[in-house]
Formats: structure tokens, C-alpha cells, sequence
């Protein structure tokens, strides 16, 4: 089938591209899952379809804002170096996000008690007031003007400190968190991996389809390298070396491709 959506028929799409089933591809289905697996994890980190934008919504229960205030452990580590001996404590007051998220742009307080947290604040309401204006600016200028001002404010009063790591999914806010209310609600503006099973479509990704027909090809090369030489009936000598030598190469262009026409800039600004 020319456009998979599943993950069997990328699998089966591949290898045909490889020449099954009129040639034998001498590679394990384990490995075949592996190189699946490998490949959309590649996907989803660096093409800018593996990812999407969501705001995700998180109500502070009493006893969930106890525990953030307060901790409800530490982590003490002692070290010394020669006769000075320190001991550091740390806090584990963080909410544990999803599996699928693997960035945070920042963190919105639903809460009438801090002005700069409210949605719909001064700040808000005199940005409204500059609409009026758009006719007697250049856009463009306007809007680097505003995003450069709001990062500035952002740094100097800062509402929302965050730090968040993909691997531990743990999301610390150093904020006062007594300033917050009962049952009041944090706003996460945040990205999450695109999961083919809930997008069918990313099993049809040109891109992908020809990543993963590479990497099928590199592992059929790579199984055949200690074949060398050998001469089959009928004067057929195996050449694993060259599958896999041409493979790597064509592995190289495609990431390369990835990198010049599917992949987000960096967002140093993301947790």
C-alpha cells in the first residue's frame, strides 16, 4: 500500500522500496521494530509535524498545594573536599507532566490575587488599546517590539520561574505558592509528541518512509558484512559492504534534508 497508515503496512511499504518480495531482505522483525521505533523517535524530536502546541489545564487541590509549598520529601547529598564538608538539601515539590510532553514554554496563573498572573490584566487591556494604532505602525516592527518588551519584563519581574527536564517529565515552578488560592487553576503551554497511534498520517510521512527504508537497508548491509565475498549458485557474489556503505551515505542526505527543511529552530526559551 502506497500510503501506510499503520504501522504494518510502513513496515511493508519499506520493503518493498528494498525489493521484497522478489529479493530476500535478510533482516530480523525485531531488528525491523527497533528501526521503527528508532526512526519515529527521530521524527518526533526534530521534525517540526513530530511535535505540536497544546495548553494543558491543572487544578491546585488543597492538599496538591500543601504539598508544593512544603515538599513532601528532600534529597540531601553531602560532599567534602579536603576538611570542608557541605551538605545540600533539595526539594520535591514538582508536578510529574506526561510522558508525551518534551518542552515547556511557560506557566499561566488563573488568579485574580497576583496582577501579572491574570489573563486579563492591564498589561491585556492596554495591548488592546494599541489595535487602535496598527494603522500608523509598521506590524512587523510592532510586534518584535512587544515580544522583546514582554521578555524583558519576564526577566527582570519574573511571575513564573520554571525548570523542566523531558527525561525526569518533573516541572518545578519557583513561585510563592502561597500567593495562589484554593482550586485555582496553572496553565501550561507546553509541547507534545505527535503518537502515530492517535495520527495515522504520520506513518504516511514522506520523509519518515524514506528514513526508515535507509535504516531497513543499513541492517540488511550490516547483517550480510560477515558474508563477504561469498559466491552463491549461479556466479552471485554477496556484497554487504556496499549495501551498507551506500545506506550510511543515504542516511547522512536525509538527516542532512531534515535539518535544512523540516526542523524547528532551537527554542532555547522552552524548559
Amino acid at each position: 500500500m502506497s500510503k501506510p497508515s499503520t504501522r504494518q503496512e510502513l513496515i511493508d511499504y519499506c520493503l518493498r522500496r528494498l525489493g521484497y518480495p522478489v529479493l530476500e531482505i535478510n533482516v530480523d522483525e525485531d531488528q525491523i521494530d527497533d528501526l521503527v521505533d528508532d526512526a519515529i523517535q527521530y521524527f518526533q524530536e526534530r521534525h517540526f509535524d513530530g511535535i505540536e502546541r497544546v495548553y494543558l489545564k491543572h487544578q491546585l487541590t488543597p492538599d496538591n498545594r500543601e504539598i508544593l509549598r512544603t515538599g513532601i520529601s528532600t534529597n540531601t547529598t553531602s560532599s567534602s573536599v579536603g576538611v570542608t564538608t557541605a551538605t545540600y538539601t533539595e526539594g520535591d515539590n514538582f508536578l510529574k507532566l506526561p510522558d508525551f510532553i518534551i518542552g515547556v514554554n511557560n506557566v499561566f496563573k488563573i488568579d485574580s490575587s497576583t496582577l501579572s498572573s491574570n489573563m486579563f490584566n492591564i498589561e491585556y487591556q492596554l495591548f488592546l488599546n494599541d489595535l487602535y494604532y496598527y494603522g500608523a505602525l509598521d506590524l512587523l516592527n510592532y510586534a518584535m517590539t512587544k515580544t522583546y518588551l514582554s521578555d524583558i519584563s519576564r526577566l527582570i519581574t519574573p511571575d513564573v520561574q520554571i525548570r523542566f527536564n523531558k527525561k525526569s517529565h518533573k516541572l518545578y515552578l519557583d513561585i510563592d505558592w502561597s500567593d495562589i488560592g484554593d482550586n485555582k487553576y496553572l496553565i501550561f503551554d507546553c509541547y507534545r509528541i505527535v503518537d502515530p497511534a492517535n495520527a495515522d498520517a504520520v506513518y504516511n510521512d514522506f520523509w519518515l518512509k524514506k528514513y526508515l527504508t535507509s535504516l531497513i537497508k543499513k541492517q540488511w548491509g550490516q547483517n550480510l558484512i560477515k558474508f563477504q565475498g561469498v559466491q552463491l549458485p549461479g556466479g552471485i557474489t554477496l556484497n554487504g559492504r556496499q549495501w551498507f556503505d551506500d545506506a550510511v551515505k543515504e542516511i547522512e542526505e536525509i538527516e542532512k534534508q531534515l535539518k535544512d527543511e523540516y526542523e524547528l529552530p532551537p527554542m532555547d526559551m522552552i524548559g
